[in-house]
């Protein structure tokens, strides 16, 4: 008896590794680097004196948790629409290996615990940011993808509130500076979002996702809006240059990271295909944290 419970053990670890894999997966760890990031950004912008490490460890694991819950509740609500795209098709839900109950309950324990959290170990307006972020994410957002491409605008307002819980975990307010940060990440998400309609678009279409426009049948329309939103967004992170708190490594970093980014999103037009449109989301990918990073050493 001993013995075949040895043999068995294997395979039973590995069942259990399996499993947790999924979870994992539920929770979209490759988006919360994002929202994490922009949350320290936040905090560490919004604070005032000494960086309190605490209170930083504490917003981002307390943002952490209400993101992993509105991922997982996003997949429950899209499960059947996952199950007709390529991209989306083996993800835990869709493929059977976890239960639209158990995702539900998962999602929303990790949610509640989330707010509970934030407000307890944080302030009150940090954990009524974060739970209204995940409630305009799941009741607008999410059901109006498969609408109208104006969710993208809709769905930039939770997507950049990141900034917000950070900087509001660090002061318990909101100031000015903070919705300058906010209009940053707004406006990146335009390009960002727009390449990544483009690269999956017919993925999209057969699930019902109506995330371009139905005229915009060869994508121009779509690459002038990403094409103005990154000269916006580049206008948008020099104004503070305008005021004395910023200096010329400020101004230079975000001139360079600007002018990469703009060359990339530039050549969509040279190059109208998946590959394009790729090179767009991955330079935006690198863009974002240069500017962060650079606000938060000229902070310092």
């Amino acid at each position: 008896m001993a013995t075949t419970n040895l043999v068995n053990l294997p395979i039973n670890v590995n069942r259990i590794a399996a499993r947790l894999r999924d979870y994992y997966t539920l929770t979209k760890p490759e988006v919360n680097l994002l929202i994490l990031m922009t949350t320290s950004a936040g905090f560490v912008l919004g604070h005032s004196g000494s960086l309190h490490w605490t209170g930083l460890i504490n917003t981002v694991l307390g943002t952490l948790l209400v993101a992993s819950g509105t991922a997982t509740l996003n997949q429950f609500m899209e499960r059947r629409y996952d199950a007709e795209m390529r991209r989306t098709a083996n993800r835990p839900l869709p493929a059977g290996r976890v239960s639209a109950n158990e995702a539900f309950w998962f999602g929303m324990g990790l949610s509640v615990a989330g707010g509970a959290y934030l407000w307890l170990t944080v302030n009150l307006l940090t954990a009524v940011l974060a739970v209204s972020t995940l409630l305009s994410y799941l009741l607008i957002y999410t059901p109006l993808k498969r609408k109208t491409p104006l969710c993208t605008l809709l769905g930039a307002f939770p997507g950049a509130m990141p900034t917000l819980i950070g900087w509001a975990g660090a002061a318990d307010s909101l100031h000015r500076e903070a919705w300058f940060l906010f209009a940053v990440l707004f406006l990146w998400q335009f390009p960002h979002f727009l390449a990544i309609a483009l690269m999956y678009r017919e993925d999209y279409s057969r699930a019902g996702y109506q995330m371009l426009p139905a005229f915009d049948a060869d994508g121009r329309f779509t690459r002038y809006e990403i094409l103005t939103f990154t000269v916006v967004l580049i206008a948008t992170t020099l104004l503070p240059v305008l005021g004395s708190g910023h200096t010329m490594i400020y101004a230079l970093g975000v001139m360079a990271a600007g002018a990469f980014f703009f060359y990339y999103t530039a050549k969509i037009f040279a190059e109208n295909s998946r590959q394009a449109a790729a090179r767009v989301v991955h330079a935006s990918v690198m863009y974002l944290p240069v500017v962060l990073a650079l606000m938060v050493f000229c902070k310092a």
